[in-house]
């Protein structure tokens, strides 16, 4: 691709939230002053949300914003100077008569959009998007990993058949960002990637944002109204299988009753864990908060941040605690390592297993010595290479680069 001129890119995503939507806007931002024009293409309101408008339709600027699911990130694009679009049947569930009619009006989008790189995120705009920028002609397609749709947590057909779809879409990718350590060398060992089509990514967080200020605790505490003289044990996602919100509470059951837990998120899980909280009878210190666009005024009333994930590519929400200098404890999958060091950094715990989750926190929560310790390292490991201008620089050099896909239309 030609170096030097003003291209036009459009970041393609499903749902443009939480930490991959965050990931996107980041980026996207960081570009290059001067030298790029930027869009954002999302997908369609989802099951869990209420759509203002049909699944068929394609939204344009403040109509796209208008009908923008709540913690949606599109006003932010908007308000940046980005285009953004809203794509109806780009939705997160699988749906094929949605997914068929999605890669119809993704390739007209795209086309009319005549943009030079078209960079995916998220597993259904991962595949639909690519196949739709090469249906569309576009130059250079680009993918990022934030993790992968197939985990041990499926059954075997279910796994293989996503890993087919990737390896579909692999051939129509000019290159690969891979978020988190693990999340590449997976790519390689499958390979849905050669080497040099695929560049090692971390989230990009604005790490300045979350440090705490003096007060901030007593602050964070205060408008929260969290009882005097508990401790706090939060965790920040949606609330999905994937996160395991049932297992946070369930640990939280298990530990003493000056143990307060909070988590920041919202999602289709939200009935069913009231009534799991109101059966385990930590009501009275278990508070979900639901979705909120300042987390980072929220985390300094956390102890101790404790995340209970089933996967995960390499959370924001880690980087985002760190910064803010809580402690940790992750569950042993990838690539929460990359941050959280087994008993250097913070304590790792098997997936699915409430038992052992509590036991991490509350051996955390009775050695603050130590656990200040392990977040003092761990700040450490969040240098530059977390920053959002670390990502802009990427991204540029990706969006310019030479490596080529093995299919590409002529």
């Amino acid at each position: 691709m030609t170096t030097g001129r003003k291209l036009r890119v459009a970041q393609v995503i499903t749902r443009f939230n939480g930490g991959g939507g965050r990931v996107a806007l980041n980026g996207a931002l960081a570009l290059p002053d001067g030298t790029y024009e930027r869009a954002i293409v999302t997908g369609g309101v989802g099951m869990d949300s209420e759509p203002s408008a049909g699944r068929g339709t394609v939204l344009h600027g403040e109509e796209a914003v208008a009908n923008a699911a709540a913690g949606d990130l599109t006003p932010d694009a908007h308000r940046a100077g980005m285009e953004v679009v809203q794509v109806g049947p780009l939705v997160p569930q699988i749906s094929p008569r949605d997914d068929f009619a999605a890669l119809s009006t993704l390739t007209r989008v795209l086309a009319e959009g005549r943009y030079d790189v078209v960079h995916t995120h998220s597993s259904k705009a991962g595949v639909i998007g690519r196949l739709a920028a090469a249906r569309a002609g576009v130059p250079r397609i680009v993918h990022t990993w934030h993790g992968f749709p197939f985990h041990e947590f499926q059954s075997w057909a279910r796994r293989t058949a996503y890993i087919r779809l990737e390896r579909i879409a692999a051939k129509h990718t000019d290159a690969f960002l891979g978020v988190g350590t693990d999340t590449v060398t997976t790519a390689l060992r499958l390979g849905l990637a050669t080497p040099e089509r695929v560049r090692l990514s971390w989230p990009a967080v604005d790490v300045d944002a979350y440090a705490t200020a003096p007060g901030s605790r007593a602050q964070a505490r205060r408008r929260l109204d969290l009882p005097l003289g508990v401790k706090v044990v939060g965790s920040v996602g949606r609330l999905t299988f994937q996160k395991g919100p049932e297992i946070f509470v369930k640990a939280l059951a298990r530990l003493p009753e000056d143990v307060f837990g909070l988590w920041v998120g919202g999602g289709p899980m939200a009935d069913d864990l009231a009534k799991l909280t109101a059966r385990l009878g930590v009501g009275d210190r278990m508070r979900w908060l639901g979705h909120s666009d300042d987390v980072a005024a929220v985390l300094p009333a956390f102890d101790l941040m404790a995340m209970a994930s089933r996967w995960e590519g390499l959370p924001c929400a880690l980087v985002e605690a760190i910064s803010a200098g809580i402690p940790l404890v992750a569950t042993a999958v990838p690539s929460n390592q990359d941050l959280v060091l087994a008993g250097e950094t913070g304590l790792l715990v098997p997936p699915e297993d409430p038992e052992r989750f509590a036991g991490a926190i509350a051996a955390m929560l009775d050695d603050p010595a130590a656990a200040e310790r392990m977040a003092e390292r761990a700040r450490g490991r969040v240098g530059d290479w977390f920053s959002p201008a670390h990502l802009g620089t990427v991204l540029d050099e990706t969006y310019r680069g030479t490596s080529r896909r093995p299919y590409q239309r002529s």
